[in-house]
């Protein structure tokens, strides 16, 4: 009997094997690995989180030149 799990993949919904077999888990392609990717880069995907106050960020960034 197989333990395989079987997920969705994020970008089409088609079913992936979750196994070591499965190169571009959990897409079930590199296309669809490359578009999640572009999505991310573009944007589109985000994690939300609070915003920093325009004070905050200005510290941040004369942190971040030292």
């Amino acid at each position: 009997m197989s333990n395989t799990m079987i997920v969705k993949c994020p970008t089409c919904s088609e079913s992936v094997a979750w196994n070591k077999s499965s190169e571009y888990k959990p897409f079930c392609s590199k296309r669809c690995k490359l578009i999640d990717l572009g999505e991310w880069a573009s944007e589109g995907h985000k994690i939300a989180g609070q915003q920093l106050d325009p004070h905050t960020v200005e510290e941040l960034a004369k942190l971040k030149d030292k």
